[in-house]
């Protein structure tokens, strides 16, 4: 913050008013966020004053002050007021401040100022996200051009001054000031030297090195990934900062650092604190059906996952009625473990999720939790919370209630044998579960019921297939497939989301407003009409009634279905929507074409359903005006209680996400360095200006080919139609068409893959 304002002898504030710089300490309407940076006290004590810092202390200061406050705020001394002088009249003739009296400056047009997160692309430029958000319909991002970005980082909270509008149509900005530094640790490989050596940022956005004494390198060895922590930050105009490294992660070329390089680099909490392990020291394995808890360990429970499933959380079982079918969905009671408010519980929220990387998990709960007392692993009580489903015949439910539960899982089964035994019907597994038969067979047929009537509605039924990526015992990549999906992973979809709109229509019914929803809202329709004329000219024949409703998607991705273009088409129209949050107002869910829905399936590995299952628990426990009441408390209480919970928990879902999806990447770029020279199959996905983007059909593996590398033509963008178009054979290039092509070359630091084509592909 600034140097707090001395009281000067025997003389109040003016009117009895607090110094603006007080009153704005408390919430001015820029938060200052640091004090004058070093630079520009270095710059004024050469006689050269920065403006660009005296506007910001201005705007800091609540959008005036007083000569003796910004003397003050920069620790300046007398001989320095005459250039502090000359530079606010410079300011006053340019018409960027105004005099309000003989020593009072105050901005002329505050509203051209703005703050928020600095984001700078690999090529330069940045864009910052307006904080706190404008108004509907206003611009929520401004471009800065490198050459404006001054010495701003990414993620840095940055004060812009707003210049006008490009060409584009997007806001144009400078960067005015510094406000807090996003980053202090970096991620980057170590090159030695004498006296001083240099780490080389991994994140491309990050365009300085970090110089490092050698005393300073905790050791590290030419070439291997450390964690620098910076110590001096670059000026204005600086190619470098200074630094320190705080950890050697070790060779780059091991997939474990390769992960630990991702941990840091997104900043996820990987280590619980001492606090976390005294009270897992405590807790107890007994589990008793104590009061308020059913006893449904003689009910017939089994676990559907995949054969590399990590943690066990959802436990299903059927009976069969005089009205239809009872499904019971038990979930891990996560909440028994873990008190609200405890050391356990806010190491948890700070996670929000689980990240699961194809080399490890970075858990939201400690294992002890996650892989032990709240698994439901087979023959083992398991303390549980449970929703019991009563359908009738034709799938429609008929009544629902939650209770506490101890349950028993009598299997652990994976989608493949429930296939085995349902689908293909492999007699050799069907002998060896005979009691499941007769459950299983029920469990398809509501399965397939629900999954009707859900689409009956409107849900959009995206499928979307993974990358399964295997790596073997050596530290190597051994293959990336297709990952295989069938009937019992529909099994269980549909259960989970029975369960789960079932539970949010409890808490709407109850008025329990502690829990979250997830939402997801309507498509822009902008980028519905957008993908309609794109797929036109693929040769689809989009409907032109009921333009992206539900069932307008679902029809577009019948067109697609079974054709090779059907991934792309899945994947295109996914990007017309929005993301689904979490959010403490509910407004439904679009893709689902449910008015209700929640997460109540998975606490074990997300924080939205563990504070579903409190605000459940609490109604049912006979506090549901506790439950409903605003609780005031900390900040951070009464963050994760009210909408700033459904943002924050939203936010380190982008980031798992955005993390999870790097990792994978790193991996795909190790797992093609031996293949230069071998052709694949592929679908082109993207049309650019410099070429073409590429994603192979049997690993969903992508990559670009270099327009330059397309030599047997001239070709040309037709940006509307999204393809090249060849000047002298008229060949076209466009999204969807299907291309062989052959690796050309593996760039493992900027995760590139480059392409050339083979041939069209002959499939």
């Amino acid at each position: 913050m600034f140097k707090k304002r001395r009281p000067t002898k025997g003389k109040p504030a003016r009117n009895g008013r607090q110094s603006r710089v007080e009153r704005n300490r408390r919430g001015g309407a820029i938060r200052a966020g640091s004090r004058a940076t070093e630079g520009a006290k270095n710059l004024i004590s050469r006689g050269q004053v920065s403006t660009d810092d005296i506007i910001g202390f201005i705007l800091a200061n609540g959008g005036q002050a007083e000569m003796s406050e910004i003397m003050e705020g920069f620790e300046l001394g007398r001989s320095a007021r005459k250039e502090i002088h000359n530079a606010l009249q410079a300011l006053s003739a340019q018409k960027m401040l105004r005099l309000i009296n003989d020593d009072t400056y105050a901005i002329k047009e505050a509203k051209e100022y703005v703050e928020g997160v600095l984001s700078v692309n690999p090529r330069g430029f940045g864009f910052v996200t307006i904080t706190p958000a404008p108004a509907r319909n206003q611009p929520s991002d401004v471009f800065v051009a490198e050459r404006n970005l001054g010495a701003a980082l990414h993620g840095d909270r940055v004060l812009i001054r707003v210049s006008g509008v490009g060409h584009d149509g997007k806001q144009d900005g400078r960067v005015i000031k510094v406000l807090e530094r996003g980053t202090t640790l970096i991620v980057g490989i170590y090159k030695a030297g004498s006296p001083q050596g240099m780490v080389i940022p991994e994140d491309e956005r990050f365009a300085f090195n970090i110089l490092v004494r050698r005393e300073q390198s905790s050791g590290a060895k030419d070439g291997e990934a450390v964690v620098a922590k910076i110590t001096e930050y670059r000026h204005l105009g600086g190619v470098s900062c200074k630094g320190e490294i705080v950890e050697v992660l070790g060779n780059p070329d091991s997939l474990r650092v390769q992960t630990e390089i991702v941990i840091r680099k997104f900043q996820l909490p990987h280590k619980f604190s001492e606090e976390v392990e005294r009270q897992l020291a405590a807790v107890s394995k007994e589990v008793e059906v104590g009061p308020g808890r059913l006893d449904l360990r003689d009910t017939l429970h089994i676990t559907i996952d995949g054969e590399t499933a990590r943690d066990f959380d959802d436990a299903v079982a059927i009976e069969t009625t005089t009205k239809g079918y009872r499904l019971y969905v038990s979930i891990a009671d996560v909440s028994h473990y873990v008190p609200e408010g405890s050391p356990l519980d806010g190491e948890a929220y700070a996670r929000g999720t689980s990240v699961y990387f194809p080399t490890m998990v970075v858990p939201m709960l400690p294992e002890r939790l996650s892989n032990d007392l709240c698994s439901l692993v087979p023959n083992q009580d398991r303390y549980a919370f449970t929703a019991i489903l009563d359908f009738d015949e034709q799938g429609h439910l008929q009544e629902k209630r939650f209770s506490k539960s101890v349950i028993c899982s009598r299997f652990r089964m994976t989608y493949t044998l429930v296939s085995q035994i349902l689908i293909d019907k492999v007699q050799a597994v069907r002998k060896q579960f005979p009691l499941l038969l007769t459950p299983l067979r029920e469990m398809e047929k509501l399965a397939r019921l629900l999954l009707g009537i859900r689409m009956a509605r409107g849900s959009i039924g995206f499928e979307l297939p993974e990358a399964f990526v295997e790596v073997d015992e050596d530290d190597t990549v051994k293959d990336i497939s297709r990952r295989e999906r069938n009937f019992a992973h529909q099994i269980i979809e549909e259960f989970m989301l029975a369960a789960n709109e079932a539970v949010a229509h409890a808490m709407d019914d109850k008025h329990l407003t502690r829990g979250l929803y997830r939402i997801h809202e309507t498509p822009d329709p902008i980028k519905v009409a957008e993908f309609a004329q794109f797929a036109k000219t693929m040769g689809m024949a989009i409907p032109n009634e009921a333009v992206g409703t539900p069932a307008w998607f679902g029809h577009v991705l019948d067109l697609g279905k079974g054709s090779p273009q059907e991934y792309i088409v899945n994947n295109l129209l996914l990007r017309t929507m929005k993301q689904a949050r979490y959010s403490s107002e509910n407004v439904g869910h679009f893709g689902l074409a449910a008015s209700h829905y929640c997460h109540f399936t998975s606490p074990i590995r997300r924080y939205p359903d563990l504070m579903v299952h409190r605000a459940l628990a609490a109604f049912l426990g006979g506090s549901a005006k506790k439950s409903m009441k605003k609780v005031v408390g900390t900040p951070e209480k009464e963050q994760k209680e009210g909408p700033g919970a459904g943002e924050f928990l939203s936010s380190r879902e982008r980031v798992a996400v955005d993390a999870e999806r790097e990792m994978v990447d790193r991996l795909k770029v190790r797992y093609m360095e031996d293949k230069i020279g071998e052709s694949f199959e592929a679908i082109i996905s993207g049309v650019a200006s410099f070429g073409l983007f590429v994603e192979l059909i049997d690993s969903f593996i992508s990559g670009a080919v270099a327009l330059t590398d397309l030599t047997d033509d001239y070709y040309t963008l037709d940006e509307r139609n999204h393809r090249l178009i060849g000047k002298r054979s008229n060949r076209i290039y466009q999204i969807g068409t299907l291309v062989r092509v052959t690796l050309a070359s593996v760039e493992k630091a900027r995760r590139r893959i480059n392409f050339v084509v083979s041939a069209e592909s002959g499939r």
